[in-house]
């Protein structure tokens, strides 16, 4: 098991949907959230992409400068840049940062964006192109490792001699990323990806998914292995999650949820059409209406794209539920929370403790040089629990 955390570069709020509580997100707060999840324990984090995000992998190149062990889980988007030249992009970004970079493959599913940035394929092109340019990333870094070149042609890309003269520190290249939901989106990924990636679903639903990408692999002679995209919002108690989760979207109106689905509706993707379903356009904002599997609440997905499901509950509940996505073969949990410096702590410090043992040892937090907590009375360590 993996625990990812998010990096926040399209903003970080205590109220979705409403500037109240917001903060500046700056090189220097990038840099908090950076450290705090390194100094934890999580195994990497997730930069988003997109147009309402701060550039990923110039990002991630400030970020890797100030952690130590943090992984980097950065986009490459076909039709906005060549294979190859993403490809020398990921093999520098590799060894400047010893070998610390996961790659994330985003076809896009919102159309105005992809337009805006000049792509006009349509769904099924895009996947196309999508396949084709992670071959020849593949193919291209692999054979740099032997000073090689590679030619390919296809649909929608060509390369003639394409080369990466200075190879990346992970062979045969970084691991790669990625998700979708559609047919299409199955396909690529049992055919060429490391891990495949899905949005928080029920876990029955999310059972079907990785069951699909598992034929697809194995008609191709792979296996892949899998991770999940959620938010969480865990307390000491359950009610008290519960009262945090009311409170992150306690700002919302009407209007303002109206207005963010109306541009999700407008997507082709099919992610984002599931993530829509799971709150019927969010007119009922009670946690009964929310709720749509145990402790797993769609009241982010209200206004914001992508991931739209939450964990919520005691720190036993959560883990029961992380537990419950592990047996169904994930391993690999991309996590967030609001504001993602205080949840990380709040999930590391409640949660970490009841992951399983061998992911526990990993982590940096369990082994102390002096005493955990603060010290009383000039002499007297605190105990594990005062309780």
């Amino acid at each position: 098991m993996q625990v990812f955390w998010f990096i926040p570069t399209h903003g970080d709020s205590r109220y979705l949907g409403t500037s109240e509580g917001a903060r500046e997100v700056g090189i220097d707060y990038l840099k908090q959230v950076a450290v705090a999840t390194d100094t934890l324990g999580y195994e990497g984090v997730l930069i988003p992409t997109g147009r309402s995000c701060e550039d990923p992998w110039v990002v991630a190149s400030a970020l890797a400068a100030v952690t130590q062990r943090l992984r980097f889980l950065v986009a490459v988007r076909p039709g906005l840049m060549t294979p190859t030249l993403a490809a020398r992009m990921a093999a520098t970004f590799d060894r400047i940062s010893g070998g610390r970079l996961l790659v994330n493959l985003v076809t896009g599913g919102d159309v105005a964006e992809l337009e805006g940035d000049g792509l006009f394929l349509d769904h099924a092109a895009r996947y196309e192109a999508s396949a084709e340019f992670i071959r020849i990333w593949r193919d291209v870094l692999a054979a740099s490792h032997d000073s090689g070149e590679i030619s390919f042609e296809g649909r929608h890309l060509k390369v003639k001699g394409a080369r990466v003269l200075y190879p990346p520190l992970q062979r045969p290249h970084p691991p790669v990323y990625f998700g979708g939901s559609s047919a299409a989106a199955h396909e690529l990924a049992g055919e060429q990806v490391d891990t495949y990636l899905t949005w928080g679903e029920p876990p029955a639903d999310v059972a079907l998914k990785l069951a699909d990408v598992r034929r697809h692999a194995e008609c191709h002679g792979r296996t892949v292995k899998f991770g999940i995209r959620l938010h969480v919002i865990v307390r000491e108690t359950e009610a008290a999650a519960w009262a945090a989760a009311d409170d992150l979207i306690s700002r919302l109106d009407d209007d303002t949820v109206a207005r963010a689905q109306a541009v999700f509706a407008k997507m082709d993707s099919e992610g984002q059409r599931r993530m829509a379903a799971l709150h019927a356009g969010g007119s009922n904002r009670t946690r009964e209406a929310l709720e749509i599997s145990p402790n797993l609440w769609a009241g982010v997905g209200l206004v914001r794209g992508g991931a739209g499901t939450a964990l919520v509950g005691d720190p036993h509940q959560v883990a029961e539920r992380i537990r419950e996505y592990a047996e169904l073969g994930i391993d690999t949990f991309v996590l967030s929370g609001y504001p993602h410096l205080e949840e990380a702590y709040r999930f590391a410090e409640l949660v970490f403790p009841l992951l399983p043992l061998s992911l526990r040892k990993q982590l940096p937090g369990q082994v102390l040089s002096g005493p955990f907590g603060e010290v009383m009375a000039t002499g007297i360590v605190p105990r594990a629990s005062q309780s």
